[in-house]
C-alpha cells in the first residue's frame, strides 16, 4: 500500500503546481490587461487635448468664430467661401478666377463681389423663370437661381426708365433669367451669370443678347436643368 500513497501524493503535487502555474500565468494576463487599459486611457487623453488645444487655437482661444471657409486670409473677409478675383476678357466680361463655394446656408452671406455670382447660399432659390422684381430680392436666393443656370438683370436708380422696361421685356421672354433692383453695384446696368458678370451702356448694348446667348443655361452652369419655378419670390 505505500507504494500507492506516494503515487497519489505525487500526484496532488502535480496537480498544486499546475494550478501555481496557472494561477501564476493568470496574474501575468492581468498585469498585461492592467498596462494595457492605462496605455488607451493615457492615449484618449492625450487625444482630447490635443482636439481641445486645435479647437482653441482656431477659435482664437477666446470663443471667437473663424468666419474663413478655408483657412485662406482672403475668405477671412466674407461669409461666401469664395477666393479668388474677376479677370476682365476683351468683350467686357468680367469671370472670376478662383473658387466658388456651394454651400447651403440658412443666414446671411457676405459676398466679395456685388452682385455675387456665386458663393455660398440659401437652399431655395429665386423664381427665374423670366421673372421682374421690382424691390430688391435676396442676394442668398438669386445665387441659388444663378447656380441653377439663369441670368440676373439688376440696376441702379441712375439707370435709364426706358433700358429699364427694355431689359424687363427681354427677360420676360426669357426662361432661365430674372431682374431686380440693385443699389449696390458700381454701374446703373449689369447682368451676371454664375462666375461671370458685364457692365452694359444701355439695352440696345449688342453685349446684352451675347450675354443672355453664353449664359442662359450655359456652360457655366453648376446644375444644369435644375428648375426655375417653385422658389422664393422676394
Amino acid at each position: 500500500m505505500g507504494p500507492v500513497k506516494n503515487s497519489n501524493s505525487a500526484t496532488r503535487s502535480t496537480r498544486v503546481e499546475e494550478m501555481r502555474r496557472a494561477e501564476r500565468a493568470r496574474e501575468r494576463r492581468n498585469r498585461i490587461l492592467t498596462v494595457a487599459a492605462s496605455v488607451v486611457v493615457v492615449a484618449g487623453l492625450v487625444v482630447g487635448g490635443v482636439v481641445l488645444v486645435r479647437s482653441q487655437s482656431d477659435s482664437g482661444g477666446s470663443g471667437k468664430k473663424d468666419t474663413a471657409a478655408s483657412g485662406d486670409a482672403k475668405n477671412a473677409k466674407n461669409s461666401a467661401g469664395d477666393s479668388g478675383h474677376f479677370t476682365t476678357g476683351e468683350d467686357g466680361v468680367r469671370t472670376w478666377s478662383g473658387k466658388l463655394s456651394r454651400t447651403h446656408v440658412t443666414t446671411d452671406v457676405t459676398y466679395p463681389m456685388h452682385p455675387p455670382v456665386g458663393g455660398n447660399h440659401n437652399p431655395v432659390w429665386l423664381d427665374c423663370n423670366g421673372t421682374v422684381y421690382d424691390k430688391p430680392v435676396h442676394d442668398e436666393n438669386a445665387v441659388h437661381a444663378l447656380e441653377h443656370g439663369a441670368v440676373w438683370v439688376t440696376y441702379t436708380g441712375a439707370a435709364d426708365k426706358a433700358d429699364v422696361s427694355a431689359l424687363a421685356a427681354k427677360v420676360k421672354r426669357t426662361p432661365y433669367s430674372l431682374m431686380s433692383p440693385y443699389e449696390k453695384q458700381d454701374a446703373p446696368l449689369i447682368l451676371s451669370a454664375w462666375g461671370h458678370q458685364v457692365t452694359v451702356k444701355s439695352a440696345k448694348d449688342p453685349e446684352v443678347d451675347k450675354f443672355f446667348a453664353a449664359y442662359v443655361q450655359g456652360e457655366q452652369t453648376p446644375e444644369p436643368g435644375a428648375s426655375c419655378t417653385g422658389g422664393v419670390m422676394q
